[in-house]
């Protein structure tokens, strides 16, 4: 994958998810309940608002961490844990999306049960817009008005925000979990921030509020 130097012994070494996987090969049931543990909530949280439906996300993740331990017997840590887990989520969540467009029943989850405060994502992309809102908003409708905004990014570009953002991996990371190399993230990431910063300013500056994506 692009970006990777480090050898497999030092992921070993370096990686206490990859020494986890690597009892997992040899048999151990509680090394695999402790990365289940580790990564549901945020593998979760990154495929939720990749295919904007909480059921679809948790069935996606379900399937992630099926394919890992089926994996388990040919894993080689050739990676950090957490790339190769992300690449599993990106390359489901892409035949996911894909699958709902061909049935025409790709929609906009507008989650209320937190709110902004409770959503990283949507602190993160309200900041983008530089300026916080002119007049009080309801925390659903700020959350909405990010989730649409987020929904109006092109899926590579949602991606590597919420790599960035949730996992707080470095181009190269998100690099090899995108098959794309490290400069093409980084232009990715500046493109996804500038399109969120346009969107937002203009939401919280006049009340225009972002297209649905179709």
């Amino acid at each position: 994958m692009a970006g990777s130097k480090t050898s497999p012994k030092n992921y070993e070494k370096e990686d206490a998810d990859v020494r986890l996987m690597l009892l997992v090969q040899k048999g151990d049931a509680n090394a695999f309940e402790e990365l289940v543990s580790r990564y549901q909530n945020r593998l979760l949280g990154v495929l939720e608002h990749l295919v904007g439906k909480r059921d679809l996300a948790e069935d996606l993740a379900q399937e992630v961490f099926l394919r890992v331990y089926r994996a388990r017997a040919r894993y080689e840590p050739n990676a950090k844990f957490s790339t190769w887990l992300f690449t599993i989520a990106n390359n489901l969540a892409s035949n996911a999306r894909r699958s709902l467009a061909r049935r025409r029943e790709v929609h906009i989850d507008q989650r209320n049960s937190e709110g902004l405060a409770g959503d990283p994502l949507a602190q993160l992309a309200l900041a983008a817009s530089g300026q916080m809102p002119n007049r009080q908003l309801d925390n659903v409708e700020t959350c909405s008005i990010v989730q649409l905004a987020i929904q109006g990014l092109n899926d590579r570009q949602r991606m590597a925000v919420l790599l960035a953002k949730f996992e707080e991996m470095s181009y190269a990371d998100i690099a090899d979990v995108m098959q794309l190399s490290p400069q093409a993230v980084k232009s990715l990431l500046s493109r996804a921030r500038g399109s969120l910063r346009e969107t937002l300013a203009a939401y919280v500056q006049t009340g225009q509020q972002p297209k649905k994506k179709s």
